[in-house]
């Protein structure tokens, strides 16, 4: 066999290769955005499925989607063993407790300083970051906690100052 035609073939044979990938490339990506569009349809019906179709869940459910982190990854990450019950508010004690927690997690986890600096620590930026995430994590909870007790205190009905339960002016019952 001459020379130009074993390049030839060999040039053939590598677009062929080449083509064949980039086709089953291009079918990959429309199977993904497929699967991502259907995917989407069904959070947002989820999402309209929790807590009767309105808002998308409890708070508790929004405030772990919007945070990506759950209560319980939170308190596991500052080491928070302090068991509060749900939809209460923390104590003084339980705060004091995940901000000293969360002070030293952070100052252990601080990252080394640049060279020809001073100060840092030895721990590492992702670490930390994971720190902060889930200190924001549990104070958004509690905010949220708080929010919903301030409604309910809101949205409480008044007591009547019409007196009775039976006004004047309705029939009276089959006991009269």
């Amino acid at each position: 066999m001459s020379l130009p035609k074993v390049l030839a073939q060999i040039l053939f044979q590598g677009s062929v290769i080449v083509g064949r990938a980039f086709l089953e490339a291009g079918r990959q990506a429309a199977r993904n955005a497929r699967a991502g569009q259907m995917e989407a349809a069904a959070g947002a019906a989820g999402a309209g499925a929790g807590a009767g179709g309105a808002g998308g869940g409890s708070i508790t459910d929004q405030i772990t989607r919007a945070h990506r982190m759950t209560m319980d990854e939170a308190k596991m990450i500052l080491n928070f063993k302090e068991e509060s019950k749900a939809l209460e508010l923390p104590t003084a004690q339980e705060v004091e407790a995940m901000i000293k927690s969360y002070e030293h997690l952070f100052k252990t986890n601080a990252p080394p300083a640049p060279k020809g600096q001073t100060g840092g620590g030895a721990g590492s930026f992702y670490i930390q970051s994971k720190v902060v995430r889930a200190r924001e994590r549990i104070e958004a909870e509690w905010e949220g906690i708080r929010r919903k007790q301030q409604q309910d205190a809101d949205t409480t009905p008044e007591p009547n100052e019409q007196g009775p339960a039976n006004p004047g002016n309705s029939p009276p019952g089959p006991d009269r």
